[in-house]
């Protein structure tokens, strides 16, 4: 009897599950995102179909694909990165509700991601004109009457997955896990003006501010008022700190107006990561993906507030970056520095 005649035919199933049959493959059928009603797509993607339709304008050169074949529209792109990082969603679940796998999912996050950021100059800088300097300035000193404030600088930490690399161990930062330092500075609207992703968890947040090209700018005349920070960056005549040690009245007003002005900052934070889960649970894959999809989620997070989009209410997001009203450890002050803030708290408070 020949091998052949052996075979029951109707066991095949049970062979293909061996790996001697090719799986059969998955008809999966893809939907139109913006066909869904406003209320349900801001329910699954957590912003407005109008805001979608924004990105889609802004990026649509650089993620439309060749045309042959099955390619997935520009629309279809952004509406699968939104949910992924706002929702911070398994990209199992992204992909059954688009009609699309998992590995596509995750390609599509990383060229919308390289797409955002690659137009970063147009929405995350610093005020350049005189006019728009004095407007910043202006919009802070309306919180607590802090005058000549041009942005408040600080740095907040960003989840990233275990790194196995012979410098992996530097990325542990000071509560344990892996991540990336990440420096922002933000102005009162809470948009950020600056942002500086390169650097690993261990590295501190004065080294950071020190080796910045924003650093060099003040130093260069550039801007003609002063960032505030907290105690874990030097005092420089452009950088003002916390008195740490108060003696007259004057210095607590002034650390009183310093902390309620300089809590923009932490607002931002606050706003940023409510917006995009990904920052505040974590990023998950490779690290040059993580710094682009920051800066990404910097980008939108200015686009959100040019077009007032709003955050479901009652939200509160569970990691608290605020400080506020804590002085840190400080590092060692410039001479210039506090000499500066002295003349500065005798003129103003």
């Amino acid at each position: 009897m020949d091998l052949v005649d052996l075979i029951d035919f109707e066991d095949l199933e049970d062979v293909e599950t061996l790996g001697t049959f090719r799986r059969p493959n998955r008809h999966r059928i893809r939907q139109n995102p913006f066909e869904m009603c406003d209320n349900d797509f801001k329910y699954k993607h957590r912003f407005t179909k109008r805001f979608g339709l924004k990105i889609v304008e802004i990026i649509h050169e650089s993620i439309v694909q060749d045309p042959r074949g099955c390619p997935i529209s520009p629309e279809l792109q952004v509406v699968c990165a939104l949910r992924n990082w706002a929702r911070h969603e398994i990209q199992d679940d992204t992909a059954d509700l688009y009609g699309i796998s998992q590995p596509v999912v995750s390609k599509i996050c990383k060229k919308v991601a390289g797409a955002l950021a690659s137009v970063s100059s147009r929405f995350i800088k610093m005020p350049a004109t005189i006019a728009d300097q004095e407007e910043t300035m202006r919009k802070f000193r309306s919180i607590a009457n802090f005058p000549t404030v041009i942005g408040a600088i600080d740095c907040t930490h960003i989840r990233i997955k275990k790194i196995n690399a012979d410098d992996g161990q530097l990325y542990i930062n000071r509560k344990g896990y892996p991540s990336l330092n990440v420096q922002v500075v933000c102005n009162a609207d809470l948009k950020i003006m600056d942002i500086v992703t390169r650097w690993r968890g261990s590295v501190h947040d004065s080294r950071i501010f020190r080796e910045c090209r924003l650093k060099q700018r003040f130093e260069a005349g550039a801007f003609s008022g002063i960032l505030l920070g907290d105690s874990g960056y030097p005092c420089t005549p452009y950088l003002f700190t916390p008195v740490l040690h108060t003696n007259t009245p004057q210095e607590e007003t002034y650390n009183r107006c310093h902390i309620q002005t300089r809590n923009t900052i932490e607002r931002c934070f606050g706003l940023w990561k409510q917006r995009f889960r990904c920052l505040l649970r974590g990023m998950f894959g490779d690290i040059e993906t993580a710094r682009m999809t920051v800066v990404a989620c910097a980008v939108l997070h200015n686009i959100a507030i040019d077009m007032k989009e709003d955050i479901f209410p009652g939200e509160i997001t569970r990691e608290s970056t605020s400080n506020t009203g804590v002085l840190q450890q400080s590092v060692h002050n410039t001479l210039r520095g506090t000499i500066r803030r002295r003349q500065f708290i005798e003129t103003h408070f």
